[in-house]
Parts: structure tokens; C-alpha cells; sequence
């Protein structure tokens, strides 16, 4: 059981931590290409159309309908238009990276509470069959 000094002190190194990942040269980009996208009403009108006609599709799929090729041509018609728009596009892209960032962190930490160290690169490859495997390799 940790005392409250110690939480206090996890905290502050955590605090650190979040402050080392905002400093990064790379984060400031990120952040600009999110910031831009929110502004752009355009950008954000084109993600909501692909994510509104991507869900319409998966549940037809879902409750066993095949989607006609007009719907399928229709959200790839806005799928590209999206994917064109440079806007668009960074948001994407920044937003696929703070994810890989965000996985990379929590791997990091979870594996240190599992082992009660700091993880070596040894201690971080994936070795599992894949997901559900439930192997434990």
C-alpha cells in the first residue's frame, strides 16, 4: 500500500512526464493540425459525413444486409473527398500518431506494474499470437 507521500511523488513524476510529451518539437505540430481541423467547419462537416455513412454501413452489415453498391460508391465518394482535404488529412494523421504515443505510454507503464521495473526492450516485444490468443507467450 503506498502512503501518500509516495502517491504525491508518482503524481509529480507523472505531472513530468505529461509536461517531457507536451515539449516535444513533434507535439506542437500535432496539436496545430488538431486545432485546425476543429476550426475548419468544412473538415469537420466531411469527417461527420464519412463516420455517420461508414456507421450506416456497418450496421447494415451488421444485421445481415448487404449495402448496395450505390451506398458503398457513395462513402467512398466522401471518403476520398475527405482523404483530399489537406485539413482533413493532418487531422488524421496527427490524430493516428498521438495514438501510437498514447499506446507506446501505456505499454511502457503497464508493463512496469507487471514486472515491478522498468521495462527493457526484450521486455516489450509482442510475442502473443494475436488478439484473443490468450497464450501469454
Amino acid at each position: 500500500m503506498t502512503t501518500q507521500t509516495e502517491e504525491n511523488a508518482i503524481i509529480e513524476k507523472t505531472r513530468a512526464l505529461c509536461q517531457a510529451i507536451v515539449d516535444q518539437p513533434g507535439m506542437i505540430s500535432l496539436r496545430q493540425n488538431i486545432d485546425a481541423f476543429m476550426a475548419d467547419t468544412k473538415a469537420c462537416g466531411q469527417y461527420e459525413a464519412v463516420v455517420n455513412k461508414g456507421q450506416a454501413l456497418h450496421d447494415k452489415q451488421s444485421q445481415g444486409q448487404q449495402p448496395d453498391t450505390a451506398e458503398i460508391a457513395d462513402f467512398e465518394q466522401h471518403r476520398e473527398a475527405l482523404l483530399s482535404n489537406p485539413v482533413a488529412r493532418g487531422f488524421l494523421d496527427a490524430r493516428e500518431k498521438l495514438h501510437e504515443i498514447q499506446h507506446s505510454i501505456q505499454k511502457y507503464v503497464s508493463k512496469t506494474l507487471e514486472l515491478g521495473r522498468v521495462p527493457e526492450a526484450a521486455d516489450l516485444e509482442d510475442h502473443s499470437c494475436g488478439d484473443g490468443c490468450g497464450c501469454h507467450h
